[in-house]
């Protein structure tokens, strides 16, 4: 079988899909969707690590949403805006070259308080795909953007809704860090990026 850069549309197939309760529409909106993937080859695959990045993203978010309340004590975290995308797209970077890609990834998810003398709070465990043995690990480390007049940052902190011991806000810094662990070789060192 030899792939061509155009799709047939013989008329005779496409009665033959009609006559079997297809709508005819929608069979051609789907073939000039596959006649531009054939047109660009790799269109599919940016398609694909977009949705990925955006899923990473949105894992990524919702572990900073979960550790709010219960390790961070906080009532919101202000997570600048392309932050997680940034991490999303690094850790597919990091993940093209492993075995199983991002799916023989764990995720340790840590973020460093500046007012603890840099201490680093463990914010979650996370498996890409359970199903998977890992083959490496990534450490992300978010760090605690504690900037700002220090007047404005205890006012953010005193809140007549909250109770002692929880803030208002937590807000993260634009940079991370991400460390790369390889679980299956001993000769594999450790990487570290600091974005």
């Amino acid at each position: 079988m030899v792939a061509t850069s155009t799709l047939n549309r013989n008329s005779e197939c496409l009665s033959g899909f009609a006559g079997r309760g297809y709508d005819l529409t929608c069979i051609d909106h789907e073939m000039d969707f596959w006649e531009r993937c054939l047109a660009e080859p790799y269109l599919g695959a940016e398609v694909c690590e977009e949705q990925t990045c955006q899923q990473l993203a949105q894992l990524l978010e919702g572990c900073l949403s979960r550790a709010k309340a219960s390790k961070l004590k906080c009532a919101h975290v202000l997570v600048p805006e392309t932050l997680t995308r940034r991490v999303a797209r690094d850790m597919l970077r990091l993940a093209a070259g492993e075995p199983c890609g991002l799916r023989g990834c764990v995720l340790d998810v840590h973020l460093e308080l500046e007012e603890q003398q840099h201490r680093c709070e463990r914010l979650e465990r996370l498996a890409c795909d359970a199903s998977v043995v890992p083959t490496f690990e990534l450490t992300l480390v978010f760090k605690q953007d504690g900037g700002g007049w220090p007047s404005l940052r205890d006012f953010l902190r005193i809140g007549t809704c909250f109770p002692p011991g929880t803030h208002r806000a937590l807000k993260l810094r634009p940079g991370f860090r991400l460390i790369k662990k390889k679980l299956y070789s001993s000769a594999a060192g450790t990487i570290v990026e600091e974005c």
